[in-house]
C-alpha cells in the first residue's frame, strides 16, 4: 500500500522483524470452524464461503510442506530471491489439539525459505498451551497471530452468527500480546446493521488494545452463503457502499486509527464467479492506487 497517513503498511511492518522481502503463502491445514462443527454453533458466519479466499494451490487434503512448495514455485518466476511466511488462512487455523497444530507448524518451518507463520483464527480459539507452544517457537521463528474480530458490536456479531464477543477479542489480544507476539485483527466494513457510527467505534475499540496491524475489507456478498439467501429474501438488508463512499470511509479510518497501528489492506476481491456484489471492476491494487490519490487530495474531509 505504501505509507497512509502515519501508518506502516504490510511489509514496512514485517520488515521490522525480518530482512528482506517476504510473501505469505496461504496454507489450508484441513480444519474446521468452531461455529461450523458444534463447538460454539453450526452453519458459520452468514457472510462466510471459505472458497472465496482460498487459492488453488491450498488443498485442504495436501501435506503442508507441498502447499508450500506449490506456493514457492507460483511466486519464484517473478520474485526469485523471495522469502517466505506460511499463512494458516483457512477456517480456524487453531482448531484442533495442540500436539497436532504443533506437527503442522514444524512442517511448515522446516519448509526452505520459509521464515515464519501467520495464524488466522478466532479470538475464543487460542488455548493456553498452544500459545505457550507459539511464544516459544517465536524465539527462533517470526510467528504472528491474526484474530478475526469483524467489530466491536456484540448485536452485529450476533447477527452474522460469530457466536463470540468482543470481550472474547479484547481477552485474545492481551493475552497474546503478553506472550510477546505481534497480533492482528480482521475487521469488516458495512457488516448488516452497521453505519459509519458503529464502524467508528471498532477502531476506537481497537485503538484501545495491544494491536500491531489490522487487515480491512467491505463485506461482500457472496453466492451461496447464508447472508446473501437472508438479503435475497428480505430478511437483512445491507449497504452496499460504491467505491467513492468506500475510499472516503476508508480514508476517515486512516485518521482515526491509532498511528502506530500498521494497515495491512482495506479491501479483498472474491472469486468473480461467487461475488454478488459490491461490483466495482477493480483490482486490488487499482483500488489501492484510488485510495492514495483520495487521502492525499483531503477531498474525503469535506462530507460524510
Amino acid at each position: 500500500m505504501n505509507r497512509l497517513g502515519q501508518h506502516d503498511d504490510f511489509a514496512t511492518f514485517i520488515s521490522r522483524f525480518l530482512s528482506g522481502k517476504h510473501q505469505k503463502i496461504s496454507v489450508n491445514a484441513g480444519l474446521s470452524c468452531p461455529n461450523r462443527d458444534g463447538r460454539k454453533g453450526t452453519g458459520g458466519c452468514t457472510y462466510c464461503n471459505n472458497q472465496s479466499f482460498s487459492p488453488a494451490f491450498a488443498g485442504a487434503t495436501r501435506p503442508v510442506a507441498e502447499q508450500l512448495e506449490e506456493g514457492k514455485r507460483f511466486f519464484a518466476g517473478k520474485y526469485p530471491t523471495m522469502r517466505y511466511l506460511a499463512y494458516f488462512q483457512s477456517y480456524t487455523a487453531t482448531n484442533s489439539s495442540t500436539p497436532h497444530l504443533a506437527e503442522l507448524f514444524r512442517q511448515a518451518l522446516e519448509v526452505d525459505g520459509v521464515d515464519g507463520l501467520i495464524i488466522g483464527t478466532r479470538p475464543d480459539c487460542m488455548a493456553d498451551d498452544l500459545l505457550e507452544h507459539l511464544r516459544e517457537l517465536s524465539r527462533n521463528s517470526f510467528v504472528m497471530i491474526e484474530y478475526g474480530a469483524e467489530t466491536s458490536n456484540d448485536r452485529t456479531l450476533e447477527t452474522v452468527n460469530r457466536c463470540h464477543t468482543w470481550a472474547d477479542t479484547v481477552r485474545a489480544v492481551e493475552r497474546t500480546s503478553e506472550a510477546g507476539l505481534p497480533v492482528g485483527l480482521h475487521l469488516i466494513m458495512g457488516l448488516p446493521g452497521e453505519s459509519e457510527k458503529e464502524i467508528m467505534e471498532t477502531i476506537d475499540a481497537v485503538n484501545a488494545l495491544p494491536v500491531d496491524i489490522v487487515k480491512c475489507h467491505q463485506l461482500q456478498l457472496i453466492r451461496g452463503t447464508r447472508l446473501a439467501r437472508q438479503v435475497n429474501s428480505g430478511e437483512i438488508s445491507v449497504r452496499t457502499f460504491d467505491v467513492d463512499e468506500y475510499l472516503s470511509l476508508c480514508c476517515r479510518i486512516i485518521d482515526r486509527l491509532r498511528p502506530d497501528i500498521a494497515i495491512e489492506r482495506f479491501v479483498s476481491q472474491s472469486p468473480d464467479e461467487l461475488l454478488i456484489a459490491p461490483r466495482w471492476g477493480l483490482k486490488n491494487y487499482q483500488f489501492t492506487d484510488r485510495l492514495r490519490k483520495h487521502y492525499n487530495s483531503g477531498a474525503y474531509r469535506e462530507k460524510k
